[in-house]
């Protein structure tokens, strides 16, 4: 691999290093995250204890955890940095690509961190869990993917404005619903042992949609993390 390959893949290690050093010492998003996702788990399973949802219900309710959860925590990727004062340093010390793709990398992680807690607990409270497992790992790969592009290029965005919080979410849902409805559709065909012709359509909507959103998230990033 070329030296400039080398040094620019060290830059963003270096960037997604920082960002887990720093969530180490204060933990604010993955403490958000983790309990978003263990109360509303725990409520979910007292709620559904009086009756048997269909596969195609807990399908859609292991996405809806996941996508709430992660819209706790995912959005302090880039409001940390405006909070405290470090945007400028950043912005002065690397280039867009550089600082778009180290914090990517912390968003999968944190969002594959978040999966590895939900998935073992959603199948034990809830009783269930999938007939297909590549299909479900499928879907959560893939789903992840697309969700850490999307949100870290609407993160650099809320990170400008006042109201934070509650506008990540409304920005978010929009831009996420076809990757929602995607994920959705190859998880109950993963919980319904479903073959492969069940999963063919969402599964190229969710590949393009992941292609799509990072790429048009990296031609948009510079523009919006400097202005």
């Amino acid at each position: 691999m070329p030296s400039g390959n080398v040094n620019w893949v060290s830059k963003v290690l270096a960037v997604t290093e920082k960002d887990i050093v720093s969530e180490f010492r204060t933990r604010y998003a993955i403490n958000a995250i983790l309990m978003f996702a263990l109360v509303t788990l725990t409520v979910i399973s007292f709620a559904v204890g009086a009756f048997s949802p269909t596969k195609e219900v807990m399908a859609a309710l292991f996405w809806i955890i996941l996508f709430f959860a992660a819209m706790s925590g995912l959005a302090q990727v880039f409001i940390k940095e405006e909070e405290s004062g470090t945007a400028l340093a950043l912005k002065l010390a690397s280039d867009g690509t550089v600082i778009f793709f180290g914090k990517l990398l912390f968003n999968l992680a944190l969002l594959f961190a978040l999966t590895v807690i939900v998935v073992p607990l959603f199948i034990i409270l809830l009783k269930t869990e999938p007939a297909n497992w590549l299909f479900f790992l499928y879907a959560i790969l893939l789903g992840n993917i697309g969700l850490a592009g999307a949100t870290t290029i609407i993160a650099a965005i809320v990170s400008k404005a006042t109201i934070k919080g509650a506008l990540f979410t409304v920005l978010s849902f929009p831009v996420l619903m076809p990757l929602l409805i995607a994920v959705i559709e190859i998880t109950k065909s993963a919980f319904l042992g479903g073959v492969f012709k069940d999963i063919a359509a969402p599964m190229q909507l969710l590949v393009a949609y992941d292609v799509v959103m990072i790429i048009l998230s990296y031609l948009l990033f510079d523009f919006v993390w400097r202005q």
